[in-house]
């Protein structure tokens, strides 16, 4: 699928870099039919023409698009930025509505001060994990704050990841009464975990400590993971 600039009346525009990977990467023709979206609705549609930089679709029909079971809102915390950027293409396949990265204390120096500079980076992989995933509309970006900022959020469901013993099984903790209505927030901590001052702060303002189990997991294998069975939970009763 493909993000158009422009749609007017039966036909959209497609400009830049995506026209031209269109046009000299998957070497287009005319004729040929692709799901395009203007983060409204989704078509099929077919290449009509082609201009200097743009590529040019006439629109076939709707194509109804899939929605997540519920609006789901991530906190992971600031890893290594190659890690951090595979959480945010997963996050992004598996319908995450928005994501505040955030520097915890344990993140690793400088970090903090060099991720500003990547939020149009991470737009841009937002914005491809949108187009191969087929999302109508492409998760919110926050720019990345302290973890005592993101802690007052309202939202009706708020649960962190813990690895120390004595949270409860993800599954088990998760509320029996689920609807599409629902917002859920999702704590991701650092590599090497939380630090007790960030658990007490945490519990405090509302958020439930939640386990994926025994096993020792990457901080974004255990993020993955955790927004994988929240989805999954949400999805089997919608």
């Amino acid at each position: 699928m493909f993000y158009v600039q422009e749609v007017r009346g039966e036909q959209a525009t497609l400009r830049g870099e995506a026209a031209q990977h269109v046009r000299k990467v998957l070497r287009a023709e005319r004729g040929q039919r692709y799901e395009i979206s203007d983060f409204e609705n989704i078509w099929l549609a077919e290449i009509a023409d082609f201009g200097k930089d743009t590529v040019q679709f006439n629109l076939l029909s709707p194509v109804e698009a899939v929605t997540p079971p519920a609006a789901l809102h991530l906190f992971p915390a600031l890893i290594k930025f190659d890690h951090f950027e595979w959480i945010l293409e997963k996050a992004t396949e598996l319908g995450v509505e928005r994501i505040t990265p955030i520097y915890a204390l344990r993140t690793d120096k400088g970090l903090d001060q060099a991720a500003p500079k990547r939020m149009e980076r991470w737009r841009k992989i937002l914005y491809e994990s949108g187009q191969q995933a087929r999302r109508l509309r492409l998760p919110e970006l926050d720019a990345p704050c302290r973890l005592e900022q993101a802690l007052p959020r309202v939202l009706n469901h708020k649960y962190f990841l813990e690895e120390q013993q004595g949270a409860g099984p993800i599954l088990k903790t998760l509320p029996a009464q689920r609807t599409q209505t629902d917002t859920i927030g999702l704590l991701c901590g650092p590599e090497g975990g939380w630090d007790d001052r960030e658990r007490a702060a945490a519990t405090a303002a509302g958020w439930t400590s939640v386990s994926l189990g025994r096993q020792i997991l990457r901080a974004e294998t255990a993020a993955v993971a955790g927004l994988s069975i929240i989805i999954a939970a949400w999805d089997s009763v919608t």
